[in-house]
């Protein structure tokens, strides 16, 4: 693996910075997703509509979505250190305060306060991983880093589903705000022992003057690229909203509903890790299309199946479902100049998590009109349209 060297002269470090990312994502990724497995148990605490739920994934997922170009214009002054500090002491903070909710409107807020500080995790730890590796490497490297994520989404799911045997949903929101508080010092040091998530603005105009605008250097394939990644997530964050309701309604209890998110998502981590390497062999396009239409046909055979041939299967549709966003994401470095990585996959993740924020409210209306069954449906059918879209792409 070669090592890229900043423009200050110094070495970026490349195994220490994927790791510290891919730690950084861990964490993120499995306080994002244990909202899924709370789901259900806040829907019947207070008699909640799904649409409210749509709405209180949507409150996570929106600002965690929409404030990431926010961010990644900030660490471009003052650092990834900072921001990705200060932003999972918010998320800490945020599920802290969770243990308090008293409804709707409580939740939604603490969930929106979570997701705000978990908004600078994707853009910034992408672009320590993309400064740090070059050519080849760096797929490579950012298809492990999104990796580790879905690790993070099997692993505290999983262990706070067990850990509702014992203790009560308020009790085990709390224990997580105090991991987070932690896990924000212990990225706050170790990114700064990394020599690269300081802030950029002078040092770097100092060596050479940035590329105008967002440096694009293909955008018409970027703009391919980001239509796919929304559409592809808004799929993706609807059958996560609402799959905890369809196998409730297959029989499922809380530790079974528990037990199928850590098989999807491990599913989705071997994904992510061997689309990385599948498309380099057989090229973005052909591997899109793949993923895609076994998205489609996953979903579908989910839907017919009862409860345990169900269970047996997510973790095939959990490869296809999440493998395609290692494509994804590992293509936008390509079409972007190194300069403006930072803002490029902080506009990216924007309109990519922002449509997983939007999703979940506008298929929680569908579903309490028509019923889960037909939203998942209609979001198998709704992937497919990715597909033309790939012609598009030269990556």
């Amino acid at each position: 693996m070669s090592e890229a060297v900043d423009r200050r002269g110094g070495p970026l470090r490349p195994r220490a910075t994927l790791a510290t990312a891919s730690a950084t994502h861990v964490v993120h990724d499995g306080f994002a997703n244990l909202i899924l497995l709370f789901l259900p148990v806040w829907a019947e605490e207070f008699h909640l509509t799904l649409t409210q739920v749509g709405f209180l994934r949507g409150a996570y997922m929106g600002t965690l979505g929409f404030l990431q170009l926010p961010a990644g214009l900030l660490a471009e002054k003052h650092g990834a250190r900072t921001m990705l500090g200060i932003g999972t002491a918010l998320v800490g903070i945020g599920y802290l305060a969770l243990g308090f909710a008293g409804g709707f409107i409580t939740l939604f807020i603490f969930l929106a306060l979570a997701g705000f500080g978990s908004s600078a995790q994707h853009p910034l730890a992408s672009t320590l991983i993309s400064r740090s590796h070059d050519g080849s490497s760096r797929r490579a490297a950012l298809g492990f880093y999104n990796f580790t994520g879905d690790v993070g989404k099997v692993a505290l799911p999983g262990l706070v589903g067990l850990a509702l045997l014992a203790i009560t949903w308020r009790e085990a929101a709390f224990a997580c705000g105090l991991l987070g508080l932690a896990s924000a010092l212990a990225i706050f040091l170790a990114v700064g022992r990394l020599g690269n998530g300081q802030g950029t603005g002078k040092d770097e105009n100092q060596a050479g003057d940035p590329p105008k605008g967002w440096g694009i250097k293909d955008k018409t394939g970027f703009r391919a690229l980001s239509a796919i990644a929304i559409i592809d997530n808004a799929t993706r964050s609807c059958f996560f909203t609402f799959i905890p309701f369809l196998l409730t309604a297959k029989g499922a209890s809380v530790q079974e509903v528990g037990l199928a998110l850590s098989l999807v998502f491990g599913g989705g981590a071997f994904g992510k890790f061997i689309l990385g390497m599948v498309a380099a062999r057989i090229g973005v396009a052909r591997s899109i299309i793949a993923t895609e239409v076994a998205t489609a046909i996953g979903i579908g055979i989910i839907l017919a199946l009862p409860l345990v041939p169900a269970l047996v299967i997510l973790p095939l549709v959990g490869v296809a479902l999440n493998g395609t966003s290692t494509v994804l994401y590992g293509s936008v470095a390509d079409l972007v100049e190194p300069e403006r990585h930072s803002r490029a996959f902080g506009l990216f993740y924007t309109f990519v998590t922002g449509a997983g924020a939007v999703a979940p409210v506008i298929y929680g209306v569908v579903s309490d009109f028509t019923g889960v069954p037909v939203t998942l449906g209609i979001a198998a059918a709704v992937v497919l349209t990715t597909l033309p879209l790939t012609r598009l792409l030269k990556v």
